[in-house]
């Protein structure tokens, strides 16, 4: 039986590269979006297939969550892998964030993260474990401007994975998580001006963003227990070098 991904977030940005990723390498998927007029683009962008389930899904609803997983195990094969790509982003100072975005942007990014890495890790001990990838961000491991709530929330996911990795092991689940840069995605477009972009290009080693695509080069990689099957409880930092530069020479 080919193996089925559950990916969040799949029908836009790093999620649908994802999705795309996992189709190619001859895996299940299933992709799950907050957004109908994603999931009606990916829709008509994939056509009908047998190897793809598209679903509507906030992952912030604990119900909704149980739901999915439940329905993906029965529906359309055992759960071996898991990306929680869904999250939203604010670009605020401190001083203007108010705590209703704050509890907003935390509970999409980490308590949605914590329901679908619980709820899938239920289904995976009773086939043979698995693997879940979460979604951080460079803004989690670098204290970024602007970035109170996405940044704490994104820190959390880094700390989470970290422990749902050591809980996890016994029942064959890996959990490891990716940092991304800033990447080509309509997420980064709406959270960043054109100056905004022109600081983060001058902190880029590599002088890009990234693409979805490089991400899912990651989550790949990470979702193969052949590959990466004594990797587990880590954040690997996509970033173009961001996270690693110190002072650099302007570029001309």
């Amino acid at each position: 039986m080919r193996r089925t991904v559950l990916v969040t977030g799949g029908a836009s940005g790093i999620g649908l590269a994802i999705v795309e990723a996992v189709l190619a390498a001859g895996w299940r998927a299933v992709a799950a979006d907050i957004e109908p007029r994603n999931l009606a683009s990916a829709r008509q962008a994939f056509g009908e297939r047998n190897d793809l389930r598209l679903a509507e899904l906030d992952v912030a609803d604990e119900d909704a969550v149980v739901r999915l997983v439940a329905d993906c195990a029965r529906d359309f094969g055992p759960l071996a892998g898991v990306v929680s790509s869904a999250g939203i982003g604010r670009n605020i100072p401190a001083l203007e964030t108010s705590a209703a975005v704050f509890r907003q942007v935390l509970d999409v990014n980490l308590v949605g993260s914590f329901l679908v890495a619980r709820e899938a890790a239920k289904a995976m001990r009773d086939h043979g474990g698995g693997a879940i990838v979460n979604l951080a961000s460079v803004s989690g491991v670098t204290g970024n401007e602007g970035r109170a709530a996405y940044g704490a929330s994104k820190g959390g996911v880094v700390v989470l994975t970290k422990i749902l990795a050591v809980e996890f092991a016994p029942l064959g689940v890996r959990v490891n998580a990716i940092a991304p840069g800033p990447i080509e995605t309509p997420m980064v477009a709406a959270m960043l001006s054109d100056a905004d972009r022109a600081v983060w290009l001058e902190r880029l080693p590599q002088h890009r963003y990234g693409k979805p695509s490089d991400i899912a080069s990651a989550a790949l990689f990470l979702l193969d227990g052949e590959k990466s099957g004594y990797l587990t409880g880590q954040t690997i930092c996509v970033d173009g070098g961001f996270s690693a530069a110190g002072m650099m020479s302007r570029r001309g």
